[in-house]
């Protein structure tokens, strides 16, 4: 099992959150991100942010990254969107 934690922050408060769950086993690590990340934005309806460089170092590194007003296209009434991987699948050969 494959689950996200996303979290609305404005001025250090939690607005919104929600887990999102993927159990797809034939889809890829990188594939469920993404699904996650579309499904976390359509329960939010938000427009999907762009990942930017920093938000590419701070997952491979952390498996979190944060959001800010500069990965979204659209203007924003929060702070940050924070996307964390809190549980995955481990296959060991």
């Amino acid at each position: 099992m494959f689950r996200v934690w996303a979290k609305i922050i404005k001025e250090n408060h939690l607005l919104r959150d929600t887990v999102i769950i993927i159990d797809d086993k034939a889809m890829t690590r990188t594939h469920k991100v993404y699904k996650a990340l579309e499904d976390c934005c359509r329960e939010f309806d938000l427009a999907v942010p762009q990942w930017l460089d920093i938000n590419k170092k701070d997952f491979i590194k952390h498996s979190r990254t944060r959001f800010t007003k500069d990965s979204f296209v659209e203007n924003i009434d929060f702070d940050y969107l924070d996307f964390q991987v809190i549980e995955e699948d481990h296959f060991y050969a």
